[in-house]
């Protein structure tokens, strides 16, 4: 049974960092998954963030983000972390990890939501001064 459990995120002032961890169980990590983190802002469908294919495939950022955030995987602890820099109010939401199996030929930019079958349970990420 493949389960994704998220920590992290929480309150901060704008221009503040913070961490969103995904831990995976069920599923390697280390082999090759199209991992995904994606937000979601109060009535409206999820979208995507940031996405990576593990085991040694290319990464993407959404223009928001990109510049100011990082995803890295941990192999050993089977955990997947987006590093959110420079945070703005617009980057407030529920912020959600996602996971399938792919190849490393996968254009997982491509993949909305509907492709991915693993979820963890969402983190509120909020910045407000």
């Amino acid at each position: 049974q493949v389960q994704l459990v998220q920590s992290g995120g929480g309150s901060v002032q704008p221009g503040r960092s913070l961490r969103v961890s995904c831990e995976a169980s069920g599923l390697n990590i280390g082999d090759i998954y199209c991992l995904a983190w994606f937000r979601q802002y109060p009535g409206l469908e999820r979208e995507r963030v940031a996405g990576i294919i593990s085991g040694g495939g290319p990464s993407y950022y959404v223009d928001s983000v990109k510049g100011r955030s990082a995803i890295s995987l941990d192999i050993v602890k089977n955990t997947m972390t987006l590093q959110m820099d420079s945070l703005k109010p617009e980057d407030t939401a529920t912020y959600y990890c996602a996971a399938e199996p792919c190849t490393l030929l996968s254009d997982i930019q491509a993949l909305g939501q509907s492709w991915y079958q693993y979820w963890g349970q969402g983190t509120q990420v909020t910045v407000s001064s």
